[in-house]
């Protein structure tokens, strides 16, 4: 049995959409998360999704629902807590220690099957329903409208926060949105690696994206291109070897490509660079000759 025999399956193809989905977001977002040095958002945020998700496990059986409201209050605290840069790991650490230790105490009265517990942490791609391929495209959605109308404003505020609020920008409200979209990125991410491989896919591939080029454009569709491959390739991968968890396949491909990216990025960068100047020297001494 290989990858041809297991597309022929529904759990398959619907972990490959749910698997498309999940990565083509936090792609997206990534070349922020880096930008605005809020990896351990991303950590914290992806960690206290458990707390939602056990919380929703309880209540009604569905740990997605559960770990999405979570967040969303999660990144709220973060917002409110840590709006300057010096304070926001150390609020994030203290949610984080406060959010799990309630996650932990939730658990204590689940008493279902360990492995609806044990899926919240390391992700369960192939028991994605129809009804969650759909929750997840409505966030893709989503994400990808809201990133689109703010992509500019945010990018300002990210590379040099002083200057765009100096022009007006309202830099505090667009963190402030932008925590809600990260909350619930990853929450979407943990349901293909698990909270605790979430970064992956949030951060990996943006950061082996912005090895090979500074332009803010290219970095964005190289980081969705490097999650969409890492993603899908870990899965078809897994049903080719069907020992190894898809998550350790992903993660696995994520920091491969990282690792190319970095040692390949700078002789492509100089190459650019190279190129660019030998451009303006001809347009110079095109001129001269004129």
């Amino acid at each position: 049995m290989g990858i041809g025999y297991y597309l022929q399956f529904g759990f398959a193809q619907h972990a490959l959409e749910a698997a498309f989905l999940v990565a083509a977001s936090c792609g997206l977002i990534g070349p922020f998360v880096i930008n605005r040095s809020m990896a351990f958002a991303v950590h914290g945020t992806s960690e206290l999704a458990f707390t939602g998700a056990v919380g929703g496990l309880l209540v009604g059986g569905n740990p997605l629902v559960g770990a999405l409201v979570g967040a969303i209050v999660v990144a709220g605290l973060i917002g409110t807590m840590g709006q300057r840069p010096s304070e926001r790991d150390s609020s994030i650490g203290v949610i984080l220690a406060a959010g799990l230790g309630l996650g932990v105490y939730l658990l204590g009265f689940y008493h279902g099957f360990a492995s609806e517990a044990l899926n919240i942490l390391f992700g369960n791609i192939f028991g994605v329903s129809t009804g969650q391929i759909i929750l997840l495209a409505g966030i893709a959605l989503g994400v990808a409208l809201v990133m689109g109308v703010l992509w500019r404003p945010l990018l300002f505020a990210s590379v040099d926060p002083d200057v765009a609020q100096a022009r007006g920008v309202r830099t505090g409200l667009l963190g402030l949105i932008f925590l809600f979209v990260l909350a619930i990125t990853v929450t979407e991410a943990a349901q293909l690696v698990g909270t605790l491989l979430v970064l992956s896919l949030a951060i990996t591939p943006a950061a082996a994206a912005q090895r090979l080029s500074a332009s803010p454009t290219v970095v964005a569709v190289l980081s969705v291109v490097f999650a969409v491959v890492s993603a899908e390739g870990g899965l078809l991968l897994s049903f080719q070897f069907a020992s190894v968890k898809p998550s350790v396949l992903i993660v696995a491909i994520s920091f491969l490509l990282y690792v190319v990216a970095r040692v390949a990025g700078p002789t492509l960068v100089a190459r650019h660079r190279e190129r660019a100047l030998r451009g303006v020297a001809d347009g110079v001494a095109q001129g001269l000759a004129e």
